[in-house]
């Protein structure tokens, strides 16, 4: 029998290792996107900010803030579980993890834990630079909270399959390029989808990741394009889908024990 406060003990060894990867190459994992981030609402905010208004008495500067925040959450989210996976099936050193005591619900808990940690902490740094621009109170702090960890979480877990199913640092590549970085940008982060032909509002809302740019936005001004419990049930939902996904393939240790 395997020491069950010896298990906890490993699972907490792994989140630390994973909280410490990227915190080592902190410019690389938190100051760059926090300065695309910011080049983003510097370019958007000067070509815009004047002639555009989404919501009433919200100036279109305030507006992008909460969709830049969420969007580099969850995109960091996604980079931590899955690089740090495929990084460990190419180096060949996953055997080392494959051989501890920790069962694949802690795996998968360390793995998720600090893939939230370092989307939470981007999009933590990215507020606090938007302060220099703009006053940007938050009116619901536990939409805030909720979808903050709603999506990181959501992200992680779609990190951790992303990571399990890719062999290459390509193909892991291939879901950032192809599946993170289009819904990103047709979610909402710019824009409202009430702007949009009635087609494409339709179309948006097949978006899971629109749910979560729009409530998190509902957080900060207490409007938004859908009702923020509605979003808040449609990410929940898609966050046990992918949680459930990601156990079962670490249980069946699949692209991992080969």
């Amino acid at each position: 029998m395997v020491n069950t406060r010896s298990q906890w003990i490993g699972m907490w060894t792994l989140l630390k290792k994973e909280v410490l990867r990227f915190w080592r190459v902190v410019f690389q994992t938190v100051a760059s996107p926090v300065i695309t981030a910011v080049l983003y609402l510097m370019i958007f905010s000067h070509v815009l900010g004047e002639r555009v208004q989404v919501y009433e008495g919200v100036a279109y500067t305030s507006f992008l803030i909460p969709g830049l925040i969420m969007m580099s959450l969850l995109q960091n989210a996604f980079s931590n579980s899955s690089s740090s996976l495929v990084q460990s099936k190419v180096m060949g050193n996953i055997v080392f993890l494959l051989l501890t005591p920790l069962s694949y619900i802690q795996f998968f808990v360390a793995f998720l834990v600090a893939s939230i940690l370092r989307g939470i902490f981007v999009g933590f740094v990215i507020y606090i630079v938007a302060l220099f621009y703009v006053d940007l109170p938050i009116n619901h702090p536990f939409f805030v909270i909720s979808f903050a960890i709603l999506g990181g979480g959501l992200l992680g877990a779609f990190g951790i399959i992303a990571g399990i199913w890719s062999d290459r640092f390509d193909q892991m590549a291939a879901f950032g390029n192809f599946v993170i970085m289009p819904l990103s940008f047709l979610s909402g982060v710019f824009y409202s989808i009430h702007s949009l032909p009635e087609i494409w509002q339709s179309i948006s809302k097949l978006n899971p990741f629109f749910y979560m740019i729009d409530g998190f936005r509902f957080g900060f001004f207490g409007q938004s394009d859908i009702s923020p419990w509605i979003s808040l049930s449609i990410v929940t939902i898609f966050f046990i889908v992918l949680s459930v996904i990601a156990i079962r393939m670490l249980k069946s240790g699949y692209k991992l024990r080969n």
